[in-house]
């Protein structure tokens, strides 16, 4: 996957930086054409003299092109090379460009490159050990992840301060791997295309301070909003409440209840390509909520709710509004497969996701799943269990193939 790839490095200021001239290297003896972006710490571990000779391009340390003449267009170093690249990847990645990256702060020519990359973004974070464990870097690169972002793994062993834990740069050959496996996954066979995915749940208010809801985390289709953006697409994510950091390149819409999701979907969801309707939409809600606090002491012999049904989302897509691929979801806790064949058919569905909460490792708030995927005439898949992200990968499959 390396063979003729651009591949922007962007290096920071650790002690590891010196392992990345072999990085260089190994990149461009694969094919990839490299260009390297340094902040000024990283200059006191290894000039910039030795990145260019490697890479053979002139490294990049400030915003602006050193050449201003008006004789030829100039652009900004952050577009010029934002666009270019096909991956970009922080090696070694310390805890200050990490921290940076996370709370959006782009005082550097690689920040601002992090944040205006539209390609693939891989860190390898590298400090020592205590800087590593600490909750504020973990808090960090699990923001990072969220966001779609690619963190490759620490090395646990000796650090040049003495200390022995993890933080250390994996070796070449790693780093290697996992950006060929990263870009294997990142082909934009769905550049042009419009999706529109809804993630969560809804919560139906009975007063000011209760709900009805249910147990969605939104990890699911947050997956399937960052898979598609980074496959090219343009993604709108319409998500109920969680506590999900926005995927990148994704435009997020969020609501609270059915209706609103509804009236969401009806409004951003006309003329899309693709919907995905992956939020667990409340069936029923309250007649009617109080605007006071329901009072306990009030109701000695207890509370009856009068419930009523919600409006039906998927149908409204599947006769009203339908995409050129639909996509909907099956959570079932007996016959299973059968109330999913009934649920495509009904809706006019075109993939259906089946899920069972009998299943080990699927269901609500698991980073994982195990899903069948009904899709074609009679065309029944079994998934084994993978991360939700893999998930969303064979998800997508499935959609391009009958996008073509």
């Amino acid at each position: 996957m390396l063979r003729d790839k651009h591949i922007l490095l962007g290096v920071t200021g650790g002690i590891a930086a010196y392992k990345v001239a072999y990085l260089v290297r190994e990149l461009v003896t694969q094919g990839a054409e490299v260009r390297v972006v340094m902040t000024e710490a990283a200059t006191k571990f290894v000039t910039p003299l030795t990145f260019s000779t490697l890479s053979g391009h002139e490294v990049a340390l400030r915003m602006w092109h050193e050449d201003q003449s008006t004789d030829s267009e100039v652009g900004t170093r952050h577009i010029d090379l934002a666009t270019w690249a096909d991956l970009m990847v922080i090696a070694p990645a310390t805890a200050n460009t990490i921290a940076k990256i996370a709370t959006g702060m782009s005082d550097n020519l690689l920040t601002v490159l992090a944040l205006a990359c539209r390609a693939p973004l891989v860190l390898a974070p590298t400090m020592d050990a205590d800087m590593y464990v600490n909750q504020t870097t973990q808090d960090n690169v699990a923001i990072l992840k969220e966001r779609g972002v690619f963190v490759i793994s620490p090395e646990v062993g000796e650090h040049a301060s003495g200390l022995h834990g993890p933080g250390r740069l994996p070796v070449t050959e790693t780093i290697v791997r996992f950006i060929d496996g990263v870009l294997e996954k990142s082909y934009e066979d769905l550049k042009g295309v419009s999706v529109l995915v809804t993630a969560g749940p809804t919560q139906e208010p009975i007063d000011p301070v209760r709900f009805i809801g249910n147990r969605s985390s939104g990890k699911m289709g947050f997956a399937l909003a960052g898979v598609a953006a980074r496959r090219g697409a343009e993604v709108t994510l319409v998500s109920g409440p969680v506590h999900l950091q926005t995927p990148r390149h994704v435009r997020r819409i969020d609501v609270e209840t059915a209706d609103q999701m509804y009236s969401a979907v009806r409004t951003h969801g006309a003329g899309k390509d693709v919907v995905v309707m992956a939020a667990a939409v409340a069936d029923f809600t309250p007649g009617k909520a109080n605007s006071q606090k329901l009072k306990k002491a009030e109701r000695p012999s207890g509370l009856e709710l009068s419930l009523e049904p919600t409006k039906d989302i998927l149908k409204m897509l599947g006769t009203e509004q339908k995409p050129r691929v639909l996509v909907g979801f099956a959570l079932e806790t007996d016959n299973e497969l059968e109330h999913a064949k009934t649920k495509r058919a009904s809706k006019n569905v075109d993939v259906m996701v089946l899920n069972s909460l009998r299943d080990e490792g699927a269901g609500f708030g698991s980073d994982t799943n195990v899903v069948t995927i009904l899709s074609g005439r009679d065309t029944v898949e079994t998934l084994p269990l993978m991360p939700k992200i893999d998930v969303a990968e064979e998800i997508l499959n499935r959609v391009a193939l009958l996008l073509r």
